[in-house]
């Protein structure tokens, strides 16, 4: 019961992702901070979804993503109720028949490959997460000024 009430609370604060399953090819839209809090600029990071969290209640799902980067395997955990992430895209579906490929860890090369699944044309859309206040005053001022 107080699950329930838990779960119903936390969907108001789930933003908008595409459905992500292991096996995705995806490339994850951060915000990054420099050091000293100045500016931010987006990073993305393209790997293949190796698992996915669901937790709890809905603010708690993460996905793990993995990628080879200068021949290390470096793997990033994104939870997707977070507001530094501002955009998922999928680039690719693999035929995968397990919920979590911890298996590809151990792989190089062509053995740590997937067989891609052919995908409808538009199954995965571009969802953006929605803006901020701060960003959506932005927003507003610059339509007020195309006016005038």
């Amino acid at each position: 019961m107080v699950h329930q009430i838990l779960r119903e609370q936390a969907e108001r604060f789930i933003p908008s992702h595409p459905e992500i399953k292991p096996g995705y090819t995806v490339r994850v839209h951060e915000q990054i901070q420099d050091e000293e809090g100045g500016k931010a600029r987006i990073q993305i990071f393209e790997g293949l979804v190796i698992g996915v969290h669901n937790g709890h209640v809905p603010t708690d799902r993460t996905i793990t993503v993995r990628r080879i980067a200068s021949g290390v395997g470096v793997e990033k955990n994104f939870p997707l109720s977070s507001l530094v992430i501002k955009k998922i895209e999928v680039k690719k579906v693999a035929a995968v028949r397990r919920a979590k490929l911890n298996f590809l860890r151990g792989r190089l090369g062509k053995s740590a490959r997937l067989s891609e699944r052919f995908t409808k044309g538009g199954e995965f859309g571009d969802v953006v997460a929605p803006p901020t206040v701060k960003e959506a005053a932005v927003e507003a001022e610059a339509k007020e000024e195309k006016k005038e």
